[in-house]
């Protein structure tokens, strides 16, 4: 049933790719292809020898397919926006995909180590938006005067290819930047007075992010690991949206990027995130069985 509403929606997704680069994507049925072994959670076909529009369009058949299945959009994925994760991916700039509702779970929750095809664990941060004068921000501090929370956040990514070594940015954007799950923590308010908001905006730059997995640490990691100052990658992505004809909108969420490595998890791990320096304390944990 999955297969042929796959198949079936390919129609409505080469208007919704509304790209000048259609003839060089994903054909329609490496696309469904693609989708079914998501859903699977199996190793899918490599991308190979996409343009960055090519990814673009990829990307855009894929989501007509997810919306059928994965329906309520919940904001966005920035990727690629840590220098040493774009090294790994041999990229040289950010790419952006898609989070749905269904992929948001709460703090503490447990999840199955094979939660996908490639599934991997890493340190995020995600922010939520509140008036679409985010869409114009030119700097941090426009973001933060645009968002109403910064929500801890491990992302669950699953690269989904069988070899995600030959993945690169073009590819990754293919892939809806490998989404498909990720554990919320408990939200700190951004301060009304300005004063406050500027206190938080600052620690956010210069915070570290401590990764454990059973009590030890594996990795750690800076604010500034990410385009020198997290909420640029907000900036990043309102601009890149805009070149596509959409908009970030209040209520939306943003996942900022990779403050750890990503790392793969195991039958029987806790992992926790901390977050040193922010004027609230936060961590949040998933399990994983």
């Amino acid at each position: 049933m999955r297969t042929t509403l796959s198949r079936l929606a390919l129609a409505a997704a080469a208007f919704v790719a509304a790209a000048p680069a259609l003839s060089a994507c994903l054909t329609d049925a490496q696309v469904a292809a693609l989708a079914d072994a998501y859903y699977d959670k199996r190793p899918a076909p490599n991308p190979e020898g996409l343009s960055a529009a090519d990814g673009e369009c990829s990307r855009a058949k894929l989501l007509a397919l997810f919306d059928l299945n994965l329906r309520e959009r919940a904001g966005y994925k920035a990727g690629l926006t840590n220098p040493a994760v774009q090294k790994r991916f041999n990229a040289d700039a950010p790419v952006w995909g898609v989070l749905y509702a269904s992929m948001l779970l709460p703090e503490g929750s447990t999840v199955d180590a094979r939660f996908g095809a490639r599934p991997l664990y890493e340190a995020d941060l995600l922010v939520r938006v509140k008036d679409a004068a985010v869409n114009d921000a030119k700097t941090p501090a426009d973001v933060i005067a645009a968002i109403d929370q910064v929500i801890p956040f491990i992302e669950l990514p699953d690269l989904v290819v069988e070899a995600p070594p030959r993945l690169n940015g073009a590819a990754i954007t293919a892939i809806n930047v490998g989404a498909r799950l990720g554990v919320t923590g408990r939200p700190i308010a951004v301060p009304v007075t300005r004063g406050e908001r500027y206190q938080l905006l600052d620690a956010l730059g210069k915070m570290t992010v401590i990764v454990k997995a059973d009590g030890a640490e594996v990795d750690r990691g800076k604010g500034s690991d990410v385009l020198e100052h997290p909420l640029n990658a907000v900036v990043w992505l309102a601009h890149d949206l805009k070149r596509h004809g959409l908009a970030l909108k209040p209520g939306d969420v943003v996942s900022l990027g990779s403050f750890s490595r990503l790392l793969p998890p195991k039958a029987g791990q806790k992992v926790e995130v901390e977050y040193w320096g922010l004027p609230e304390p936060r961590t949040v944990s998933v399990s994983f069985r």
